[in-house]
Formats: C-alpha cells, sequence, structure tokens
C-alpha cells in the first residue's frame, strides 16, 4: 500500500513541478510577444513590469494543473497494478 501511495505521489510532484516550468515558460514568452509590439523604451518597461506577473501566473496554472493530471495517470497506473 505504501508503494502505491509513493508511487502515486511521486508522479504527481514531478508533473507539478514539469507543468510549472513550463507553465511558466510559455506565458512568459507570450507576454514577450506582446510586449515586442510597444515602442524601444517602452519595450522594456513592458518587459519589467509584465513578465514576473506572467511567470508566477502560468508557474502557478501548471503546478495545479499538472499535479492534478498526474495523480490521474499514478491512479490510473496503480489501478492497473492492482
Amino acid at each position: 500500500m505504501k508503494n502505491k501511495v509513493l508511487i502515486c505521489t511521486s508522479l504527481a510532484w514531478l508533473a507539478g513541478l514539469s507543468g510549472g516550468f513550463l507553465g511558466g515558460q510559455i506565458t512568459s514568452r507570450l507576454h514577450q510577444q506582446q510586449c515586442q509590439q510597444q515602442g524601444w523604451g517602452r519595450k522594456q518597461i513592458c518587459q519589467v513590469w509584465v513578465i514576473p506577473g506572467a511567470t508566477w501566473q502560468g508557474s502557478t496554472t501548471g503546478v495545479w494543473t499538472g499535479t492534478i493530471l498526474g495523480a490521474f495517470v499514478g491512479g490510473l497506473i496503480i489501478r492497473k497494478q492492482s
């Protein structure tokens, strides 16, 4: 029983961390593209102002989504082993 919980928990954590990293990267890149459409001085201000918040938002969303999906997949794997 403990091995099953460990497998499911580990998979959920791994998927959550991966999702957080990818979500932060994707959201940051999307907002960075929006900043590229600004003029030179405004582009720099836009990047300093928008990118950290976008990275935080994407990371948080990615962690939640990845953890839930990882736990679901872990549960499926454990169920097949039983």
